[in-house]
């Protein structure tokens, strides 16, 4: 699958909470929500596929309302904390008729479904609109994490486990010759490196990783399911990656701060580029 554009768009790069103001404008405040733009299936049509649903996945969906159209697309969350999830009611397709819409998740236990989180979610008293409401034509798989599967635009999906409370998804998305990992909400342990996660981004030419602490802060976060963008440049140098893109930022981190981390993560692993909101990466 050679000759296609791929295109990642960061629409939301917060982990925990949004966090909207002037402290955060050159980064942005949205949470976690990217899009994947690529050749489409039998019909030339572009692929959508969407990595998680934070508040990032409003605008996301405001922009691709504004044609006028319906949007068929392939939503793969890590899991479904609520800062990667809050934003899926008010994603304007979902409540298009012509939308063709497909979630993913591989981290419930087996005795839970994603049809029944999101029904949960979206139920009087947290929210009163039911899911019942969004009319797009809807699936929701469960699978589980290691699985691999065909999206319908003809990307191929690998996923691994990861180190998260609850549990969550990691995935290597790979179209046109181009794979792009998405490795967001985990922990590494000290003194060794996720043999499972090299593996996911061998040779990518984009790594998206959760870089929510610096290793100073992660001496008092152990066990709260974040990493650091030391690590992920140290991930990214023996893996062999491209691009290494820290992500899921701090809400406490402003955009001072931010650019301080950018400074410091260039050092250690020349090709990095912070993600920040609307930001477009072509491969």
């Amino acid at each position: 699958m050679a000759g296609g554009r791929v295109e990642v768009t960061f629409w939301g790069v917060r982990g925990s909470i949004a966090c909207p103001g002037p402290g955060a404008a050159a980064f942005g405040g949205n949470t976690s929500c990217v899009e994947i733009t690529c050749g489409g299936g039998a019909d030339g049509k572009r692929g959508h596929i969407i990595l998680d649903a934070g508040t990032g996945i409003r605008p996301l969906g405001n922009a691709l309302a504004a044609s006028g159209t319906g949007v068929d697309a392939d939503i793969l969350l890590s899991h479904t904390h609520l800062d990667h999830l809050v934003g899926l009611p008010f994603f304007a397709p979902a409540y298009c008729l012509n939308s063709k819409l497909r979630l993913w998740a591989g981290h419930l236990a087996d005795d839970r479904k994603i049809h029944d989180v999101l029904c949960m979610m979206m139920a009087d008293p947290l929210f009163p609109i039911p899911m019942d409401l969004m009319v797009a034509a809807k699936s929701l798989e469960d699978f589980k994490a290691g699985d691999r599967f065909e999206l319908s635009c003809g990307a191929s999906v690998r996923t691994a486990a990861l180190n998260h409370p609850g549990g969550a998804t990691g995935y290597r998305i790979e179209r046109d010759g181009k794979a792009i990992a998405y490795v967001t909400d985990t922990e590494h342990v000290a003194g060794t490196h996720d043999a499972a996660i090299l593996a996911l981004i061998d040779g990518a030419d984009l790594f998206i990783y959760d870089t929510t602490y610096t290793e100073d802060e992660y001496s008092d976060r152990e066990g709260w399911g974040h990493s650091t963008w030391q690590e992920g440049a140290a991930l990214a140098e023996i893996a062999g990656v491209d691009t290494f893109v820290p992500f899921h930022h701090d809400p406490s981190h402003d955009d001072n701060f931010m650019a301080q981390i950018e400074a410091e993560a260039k050092d250690r692993f020349e090709n990095t580029v912070v993600a920040r909101e609307g930001l477009t990466l072509t491969l």
